[in-house]
């Protein structure tokens, strides 16, 4: 028989192990419940405005006068005199004398016409009194004459008709020696700036030469070419439409206002351009002057658009943009794109006032997929890819 001792000693390293394993169990702690993960996409998005907007066209030219003169001599003759402002850059005013051709011979020619013109005067006032002598003997004779009309020689008819016609030279050669005595002053036909001079004094000059060129102030032009596909944002292909011309004056940026008149009405050869015509009054007025031969960035008023839409046009794929919806759910809206410019696109259709336009990247977005929207509201001037894969 087995002793007590025998018994008792495996009862109680039984009772041990028992006690043991349920003190490690005891001390292992549960496992942590994890928390369930939001897999939807974050996302920024913005508010959509709608704007009335207009149109614009982008353009560009160098300044020019409307009229530009070359002063050309009509007679000939010795320059006696020659004006200070007749320099290069001077302005002058319309009429101003810019310089004189010696008029002696001209005023000799003039006294020589008004002379004869004096002489065909009195030969013509002779002449009618004789003619009246004859008419009034006719008329006394006719009841005893033959003759029921007396004969144009009688009456001195011819020779009248001789002393008018010697009449009417004589005053011709008076006008022609008052103009060309007026020829002799060199004068400006308007405003302007002198360009060149090409005599000095004491030249002499024969009709055809030369004394200088000049060019009007009083209207500046601008030749803008716009590409053709360009003109549909342009009432009435641009005519009347209001220009803003932009250029450096003393190293800073100025704006001067200007108005398309004309069309030239063809495409350029070269550029495949059309061109439209701005006119500028008086540029050198005022403290900013517009000087010919700047170059000038010009931008032509357009058409105007109410309700227009202006996003990034990396925020478009295939006309279609991507919108919050309330229930923070994505859907794609549909633009009427009427426009896209400096990398924007215009539309006047497919979104309304107040929704909010997703600005942020996604990899691929689907319609009605749920996204998440950052607690911060991006800034309008901060957008990113809206669609993946442009």
């Amino acid at each position: 028989m087995a002793t007590k001792k025998q018994i008792i000693l495996p009862i109680a390293v039984l009772v041990g192990g028992i006690g043991l394993a349920a003190g490690f169990s005891a001390m292992k702690k549960p496992p942590e419940e994890k928390p369930v993960q939001d897999t939807r996409p974050l996302v920024a998005a913005q508010p959509v405005h709608l704007d009335a907007i207009t149109l614009d066209v982008k353009s560009y030219g160098i300044v020019q006068p409307k009229d530009r003169t070359e002063l050309i001599a009509q007679v000939s003759g010795q320059v006696i005199s020659v004006a200070g402002q007749f320099v290069e850059g001077a302005f002058v005013k319309q009429g101003d004398i810019l310089a004189r051709i010696d008029p002696n011979d001209y005023e000799a020619d003039l006294i020589e016409a008004e002379a004869g013109l004096a002489q065909a005067s009195s030969a013509l006032e002779i002449e009618r009194a004789q003619a009246h002598v004859a008419k009034a003997e006719w008329e006394r004779i006719k009841a005893d004459s033959s003759d029921v009309t007396a004969s144009a020689l009688y009456l001195r008819k011819p020779q009248l008709a001789e002393k008018m016609a010697r009449y009417r030279s004589a005053q011709a050669s008076v006008k022609r020696a008052k103009r060309n005595l007026e020829r002799t002053y060199i004068k400006a036909p308007y405003d302007a700036i002198i360009n060149e001079r090409s005599i000095s004094l004491g030249s002499v000059v024969n009709p055809g030469n030369s004394f200088g060129s000049l060019s009007s102030t009083e209207v500046a032009e601008v030749r803008l070419p716009v590409a053709d596909k360009e003109l549909q944002y342009l009432n009435n292909g641009g005519i009347g439409a209001t220009v803003e011309f932009n250029a450096q004056y003393a190293g800073k940026e100025t704006t001067w206002q200007a108005k398309v008149v004309r069309s030239e009405g063809v495409i350029d050869q070269k550029s495949r351009m059309s061109y439209l015509v701005a006119q500028l009054q008086t540029p050198y007025e005022g403290v900013q002057p517009l000087r010919f031969g700047s170059y000038i960035n010009a931008t032509i008023e357009g058409r105007a658009v109410n309700g227009a839409i202006v996003v990034p046009h990396h925020l478009v794929k295939n006309n279609k943009i991507a919108v919050l919806n309330d229930d923070l759910t994505l859907s794609f809206k549909t633009l009427n794109i009427i426009r896209e410019q400096d990398g924007m696109v215009i539309a006047n259709q497919g979104l309304a006032e107040g929704e909010q336009l997703i600005t942020s990247a996604l990899e691929y977005p689907t319609e009605g997929m749920a996204v998440k929207i950052e607690d911060t509201v991006t800034k309008p001037d901060v957008t990113q890819l809206a669609l993946k894969g442009e």
